[in-house]
């Protein structure tokens, strides 16, 4: 694992759901492509449901990340797209999320609304990075 520092800049609100600023240094770094709501036949999971995506979502990270031998600790960014976003997601995708990054500072997070993903049925999509070594 490589180390990781989250140091909370002065005169920026400090927000549970992520962290401003990561300081990583590591002699690995994992991209974790998008991922969607698909299980591991190609079926889409929870179909027309963000909570359920989202944790199948957060299902797919885990296993990008333990095929590169890295884990949830090691995420240092993510970048989440959502399609039609409204303020109130932003609850539905945190509560979802945040069984994964239990007892450890959150990585940097970016949200993103957008009109559309490369499936109709796909409500949201996540890519990382972790740093590990």
């Amino acid at each position: 694992m490589g180390k990781l520092e989250h140091p909370h800049p002065t005169g920026l609100m400090q927000n549970p759901a992520y962290s401003h600023v990561v300081v990583a240094s590591g002699t690995r770094t994992v991209y974790i492509a998008g991922q969607v709501a698909l299980d591991e036949r190609g079926a889409i999971v929870g179909a027309g449901d963000l909570s359920v995506q989202t944790t199948q979502v957060m299902k797919n990270i885990g296993l990008a990340l333990a095929a590169a031998n890295a884990a949830f600790s090691d995420v240092v960014k993510i970048t989440t797209y959502v399609v039609g976003y409204r303020p109130e997601h932003r609850a539905i995708i945190g509560k979802a999320r945040s069984p994964f990054f239990q007892n450890m500072p959150p990585p940097a997070s970016t949200l993103v609304g957008v009109s559309a993903l490369a499936a109709p049925e796909w409500l949201i999509e996540i890519e990382a990075i972790a740093i590990t070594g």
